[in-house]
């Protein structure tokens, strides 16, 4: 049981990191990057992004850090370890606010408008559109990498905790 919590316990530092990472890229390179061109060009591949981020890959760093998170401290709870076990349970909830549900109702919804917009022909009404995208994108998503970053600190304690009670 001890080998296989060890195991949980690395797979939701794993995750939480690889998604917390993500997020943090797209606040300071992608974003920004994508802020220097031309909104057209911006759009497209903001819009292209989107899409292709849709893969297994990027899923299983999505839902991870919440299904991980609860089975280590399932499995914490199992072998008594319950301080412990509450730091993942707390890794998990933060995920779940402060990255999971603001994607779910925010960003992926700005997504769809910005894909549903397309490039507008009047160079304005693109540069509009980017604009009002890319600020309130980027401000959320900069929100899910601190609640992500926050999340992968408790699941570190967490383990520290567990590691310091054997």
């Amino acid at each position: 049981m001890n080998t296989l919590t060890a195991w949980s316990a690395a797979v939701t530092l794993a995750v939480t990191g690889l998604i917390a990472g993500v997020y943090y890229a797209f606040s300071v390179s992608v974003m920004p990057g994508l802020n220097a061109t031309d909104t057209g060009t911006a759009i497209r591949a903001m819009t292209s992004i989107n899409q292709k981020i849709q893969n297994p890959l990027f899923f299983v760093t999505f839902f991870g850090p919440i299904l991980a998170a609860t089975i280590t401290g399932v499995l914490l709870l199992i072998l008594g370890h319950r301080p412990a076990a509450l730091l993942f349970f707390l890794a998990g909830a933060v995920y779940l606010v402060g990255a999971f549900i603001p994607t779910v109702a925010l960003n992926v919804p700005m997504n769809e408008t910005l894909d549903a917009a397309g490039v507008p022909t009047d160079p304005a009404e693109a540069t509009r559109i980017w604009a009002d995208y890319a600020s309130r994108w980027t401000w959320w998503n900069t929100v899910r990498a601190g609640a992500s970053v926050v999340s992968l600190l408790l699941a570190g304690f967490g383990l520290y905790l567990w590691g310091s009670q054997r």
